[in-house]
């Protein structure tokens, strides 16, 4: 048993709470018109405006009521301008990229044109002015681009990227004239500065207007409203967000292309000796599929492959990079040198030291594949726009829009947490090598490794769990089949907030055979609120790795939408052969947590837009309801909703139940000192780091590690920022500590069930229904740690997140 060490929670919690903002500097005036998408585990919010940033002036939403200001879709062809209902997916095509955003500009330049002469010539401007005809005018835009970069994610392609990156500069440009517009900023004031002449209201829809007027200001501000038009600082700060846009893009891009270059065969049966069958099963299902895509044109040999059953016991395997095939390599795989080849091809994707071998497979992309540059490019350019803006680095400029008031009070909040995790780490790293030296044979000897690899880690890790608890991840799949866990979700989603999930499949037109889609109604009026599509399997051709959450349509009284509707994207284990999909339990939790996040957008009661579900919301409170709904994993009734075998029906045996329960702490270290670690190297880029000195991004890995994971270092070839999208291709640069700080929250927040016992309906009942009325009722509309303390009563206490780990 690890020894626990006591830590002071209240000198935890003050670091937590330590949260009022300094005053932006006088011409850090915005961030607004970055184009990349929120990725959590990845949350990915599709969004024509900032991801570092709350809400701006600008919408993400479509509607089913309002047509678009742009065509008329009864006299036009192009499905991306018919924006009065949901996408015609089926009737997309990439070449119809360029004539819609032609179209769409055009208006909308005409329109907000007219708006801002409006808003120039008017002695007083009401809120209704302004906000609400932004919205109205950005609509159309938000719809058909946010289309394109959703199927940009899922149904990636030449033609589609092609259309993308042409048209990319004209979306930022035409949104950085919202964030710099003069006019908009002044008319914005002036109805900020009535407010305060004005009497206080408790009104909720008041209460949203002033947050959405104050989260719109500073995105302004932080997108470069301050400075002076036509100066050289505007023109340089205008180039750099076009470069922004394209960068991140090509990464994105590069780490995609890097992924689908990478796999080879295993054809000795040695090599998977003890691998789990649904990972053999998969591999030879990949082995068979790559066949049948070298046939190209030969379609007699690929019906003759199509009709050959997969077996996987017999092989041979083929291992990819996609995520359920990576897991099951370093995880199982008996074979260190097989191991070692799939862990560095992963840990190299989109390098300096992977990008030749892709560059050889495509002749007409010798532009580059490696990251390398395009990190360094995207770290000099942020700290150049926030030096643009009067702030001395790019974290600095981050946080102004977050909970967190500095750099310093993140890094606090992190030592301490890694006070309790480290040792706890070491132990768990020095039991997995004990186990490695005691059964692992000579290879594994002093003499031979003087400690384990990062390829065994894994391995050995996941050897120890077993041994621990005598169960094996492959034992429990049986039981976590893809439709019997969602039955289970939705059980748990009426129990507790009073939502009724329907299946809906065939209602609207989808983007691939795998997605379904369902409806949630309201049980008590039985409204139908929101809806969302569930694209749920690995498809490394075409679709990007990890998991999110994005809006299709968003909540919005100006739009006349009352029912959002919302995209939940996972990367798990597709059905193979006749078996349907069976889950791992890590991908079980990943659909709770995507989830989550989802039930924000879609529960939201705000109907201002801007501040409506996720939109408004501070970054590192953003995955408060997403880590919240992790913790139904681990509840009785929860589980025995959905933990079927799926060939005979028996429930999960409760001795298995028990052991997974009690797996939940397991590797809890050294799982927090890695996401220490992305943290704090993630804001270490973006603070303390010079791009123009001589320490590489490598360097300042290896020295974040010294700190943070001193137990492992990273390897000479290690170049995991190159796939690191999170902080260069999406939204939590300088904010990846988010997961942690919101941790906190998310954990006490479930403490509060905890504390009415979890085997107490009446109470679990009653207070899901103050979680969904506050938490994910409220969205943007009130600062996250007001809306914490309408739930809970107080502020948050790091208390449950301690004991939860298996830290207090």
């Amino acid at each position: 048993k690890i020894q626990k060490m006591k830590i002071s929670a209240t000198a935890l919690a003050f670091t937590l709470l330590a949260s009022r903002k300094s005053t932006i500097p006088v011409r850090a005036f915005s961030n607004a018109a970055t184009l990349t998408s929120r990725s959590s585990s990845y949350l990915a919010r599709t969004t024509i405006t900032s991801s570092s940033t709350s809400s701006s002036c600008s919408t993400t939403t479509t509607t089913a009521r309002t047509m678009s200001t742009v065509a008329d879709p009864t006299t036009t062809s192009n499905p991306l301008l018919e924006s009065s209902d949901l996408p015609k997916f089926t009737a997309i095509e990439p070449s119809q990229l360029t004539p819609a955003m032609t179209s769409i500009l055009a208006q909308l330049e005409s329109d907000f044109t007219t708006m801002e002469s409006s808003l120039s010539e008017a002695k007083e401007v009401e809120y209704e002015d302004v906000l609400p005809v932004v919205e109205k005018i950005q609509h159309p835009l938000g719809f058909a681009w946010g289309i394109a970069s959703h199927l940009n994610g899922v149904k990636n392609g030449d033609e589609l990227r092609a259309a993308y990156e042409e048209n990319q500069p004209k979306i930022v440009e035409a949104t950085m004239k919202f964030s710099q517009s003069k006019p908009l900023y002044d008319a914005l004031v002036k109805v900020q500065k009535g407010w305060e002449d004005g009497e206080d209201s408790t009104d909720s829809t008041m209460a949203q207007k002033k947050r959405a007027v104050e989260n719109s200001l500073r995105a302004m501000t932080l997108g470069g409203v301050g400075l002076a038009e036509g100066s050289p600082e505007q023109v340089r700060f205008k180039e750099i967000k076009m470069r922004f846009a394209e960068l991140s893009n090509v990464f994105s891009n590069n780490v995609l292309d890097a992924t689908k270059a990478f796999g080879f065969e295993v054809t000795e049966a040695k090599d998977v000796e003890g691998v789990p069958e649904s990972a053999k099963a998969m591999w030879a299902q990949a082995y068979q599929q790559h066949l049948i895509k070298e046939c190209k044109d030969d379609d007699e040999k690929k019906k003759e492959l199509e009709a050959t059953k997969v077996d996987g016991a017999v092989g041979p395997w083929r291992l990819t990079l996609d995520g359920p095939s990576y897991i099951a390599a370093v995880q199982h795989l008996p074979n260190r040198e097989l191991r070692k080849k799939v862990y560095m091809g992963y840990l190299t994707r989109a390098s300096d030291l992977s990008a030749v071998e892709v560059e050889s497979k495509d002749e007409k992309k010798k532009d580059g594949k490696n990251n390398v540059p395009i990190i360094n490019e995207i770290l000099k350019l942020r700290k150049e726009m926030s030096g643009l803006l009067g702030f001395d680095n790019f974290a600095e400029l981050s946080l102004t829009s977050k909970m967190a008031p500095d750099v310093k009070s993140v890094e606090d909040l992190s030592n301490l947490i890694l006070e309790k995790a480290l040792p706890a780490a070491e132990k768990e790293l020095a039991a997995a090598t004990a186990l490695a030296r005691e059964v692992g044979g000579d290879e594994y000897s002093e003499a031979n490794l003087e400690k384990l690899m990062p390829w065994d880690t894994s391995f050995w890790v996941e050897r120890l769990k077993e041994k621990t608890f005598d169960l094996k991840e492959e034992e429990l799949r049986p039981y976590f089949a893809m439709d019997a866990v969602l039955e289970g979700m939705f059980g748990l989603i009426e129990r507790i907030f009073g939502i009724e999930v329907r299946a809906a499949n065939g209602k609207v037109e989808v983007w691939h055979p795998d997605v379904q889609f369902f409806e949630l109604y309201d049980k008590e009026s039985g409204s139908h609120v929101a809806s969302f599509y569930l694209d749920p399997y690995s498809r490394p051709a075409d679709k990007r790795g990890g998991a999110w959450m994005a809006d299709c349509t968003g909540k919005s009284e100006a739009l006349g939408v009352d029912t959002p509707v919302a995209y939940l994207t996972c990367n798990g284990s597709p059905p193979v052969g006749d078996k349907p999909s069976l889950m791992t339990f890590r991908e079980v939790e990943t659909l709770f947590h995507e989830t989550g996040h989802g039930l924000q957008h879609m529960l939201t009661k705000a109907t201002v837009g801007d501040v409506a579900g996720i939109n408004g919301v501070e970054w590192d409170a953003v995955e408060l309801p997403s880590q919240f709904m992790e913790n139904w994993c681990y509840d009785k009734p929860t589980v025995y909703g959905f933990a079927k075998h799926y060939e005979t029906g028996e429930a999960l045996p409760e001795e298995m139940f028990e052991k997974l329960k009690q797996q939940k702490t397991f590797g809890t270290g050294m799982m927090s000192c890695r996401q220490l670690l992305f943290g704090m190297m993630d804001l270490e880029l973006h603070s303390n780091y010079d791009p123009d000195g001589d320490e590489t991004i490598f360097d300042v890995q290896r020295r974040m590690s010294d700190v943070y994971t001193p137990y492992s270092k990273p390897v000479a070839e290690d170049r995991f920022l190159c796939g690191f999208g999170h902080i260069f291709a999406g939204g939590y640069s300088a904010g990846y500590y988010s997961y942690k700080w919101a941790e906190v929250m998310s954990a006490d927040a479930f403490g509060a069930f905890e504390e009415v016992g979890l085997d107490n309906e009446e109470g679990v009942r009653e207070v899901g229904r103050k979680f969904r009325d506050t938490v994910l009722s409220l969205g943007g509309g009130v600062a996250p740690m007001d809306v914490f303390t309408q739930f809970r009563g107080r502020e948050p206490s790091p208390e449950a997140l301690l004991r939860h780990n298996g830290l207090a």
